[in-house]
Order: structure tokens, then sequence, then C-alpha cells
């Protein structure tokens, strides 16, 4: 992947769905609060709303189905060619709904990074809403990673909490957690941007320092 050279860091953002923290990210940048070039969207679905959003926003779409593919590994290598010919300087999962193999996310390890509905290392993998209620936790929320082969594994970038209600379904909380996702995940895009954010021996730094979990 090409290193920043310009005040703009490129972005190829990855979904399957809707897309509203797509949305968000778009809605950021053009409130000027991102100093970002979102060069493509990549789906492997087609048809979502998600594509919708970044047609009407000008930014290039592809769709790529992964069920065109034999393997894992061909939709893998099918996709990075994808993503490489738009030179990103990140790559952001964005609800995209695929295990990705460790081929791919070492090829873009310390530039890729993911948001989880859940306080990680807590319910990786899907269902996390109804997880955290069938657990009886006081407090659920959103976890931001850099992406490693590690499903939901990588080092934590930063977490939003929100109290988990007596009332609460997992659509309810659902619901407050995206509000959440919404705001979190162009926050940690612009330190990306801005340089603050990096990888570095399997841990987050941010402004030179280690991610303390404990201090946000």
């Amino acid at each position: 992947m090409k290193s920043k050279t310009t005040s703009q860091c490129r972005l190829v953002v990855l979904i399957s769905g809707s897309g509203s923290n797509l949305q968000a990210i778009i809605d950021a940048q053009s409130a000027g609060q991102l100093p970002i070039e979102i060069c493509a969207v990549i789906s492997n679905r087609e048809g979502v709303l998600g594509l919708e959003r970044a047609a009407q926003a000008g930014i290039a779409t592809r769709v790529l189905n992964h069920k065109s593919y034999e393997s894992r590994e061909a939709f893998d290598g099918a996709l990075s060619a994808q993503i490489d010919a738009f030179e990103p300087d990140l790559v952001v999962l964005a609800g995209f709904m695929r295990i990705l193999t460790a081929e791919f996310t070492n090829h873009y390890l310390g530039k890729m990074i993911n948001i989880h509905p859940s306080l990680l290392p807590k319910y990786q993998g899907l269902h996390t809403h109804q997880r955290a209620l069938e657990a009886g936790d006081a407090e659920h929320g959103v976890s931001v990673h850099f992406v490693t082969a590690e499903l939901d594994g990588g080092p934590v970038i930063s977490q939003a909490r929100v109290p988990v209600l007596s009332s609460d379904t997992a659509d309810t909380l659902a619901a407050r957690v995206l509000e959440q996702e919404h705001l979190l995940y162009p926050r940690v895009i612009g330190w990306f941007a801005q340089g603050r954010l990096s990888m570095k021996d399997g841990k987050a730094f941010l402004d030179g320092e280690v991610v303390d979990l404990g201090e946000q």
C-alpha cells in the first residue's frame, strides 16, 4: 500500500449491508471533520443500501460476490486486487460480514480497522447484543480495533459504552450501541488520517503511547 503523501488519507470501505457507519463517515467528511478521501466502497453483496449511499455521495462502487469464487482464498485474492487498485492508506470494514484469511489480513496489517458491537474482548463474533443481555451485563458497547488474523481479536483502539437497561431487548440495545458507533468510527478514522494512530508489535498506539482503555 502506498504511504500517505497528501493531506488527505485515502480510504477504501468494505460493506455487506445498509452502510449506516459508511454514512456516518461520509457525513463527517462532508462536514469538514475528516481529512479523508473515500476512494471506493466495495460490497460482497449486490443491491445493498450502502452502495446507494456511496453512489449518492459520488463515490466509486464495486461489487464482488463471494459466492462467485470457489474458495475463501480466491475471493480474498480478488478483493485485495480491487482494493489495491485504489492505493488506499486505510481499509475500513463497515459491516463487512466476511471472515478474512490470514494472508489477506497480514497484507493490510496496521492499515485495516473494524468496528464491532461489543466491548472487546467480550463477545467476538455474532449476536453480541443478545449475548450481553443473557449474561446480565450492566453495560455494553462498541469497539474499534485493528484487524488481525484472529476474528475480532486485533488490538482495540477505542470503545464507547452504553448502560444495559432492564427494559432492553436485543433490538433496543443494538439501536443505542449503533448511535455510539456513528460517533466513534469517524473519530478513530480521524486519528489515523491525522497520523496520530498506528499499530506496532501487536499493539495500538495513539499519539505515540500504547492505547490504555482504562483511560478512555
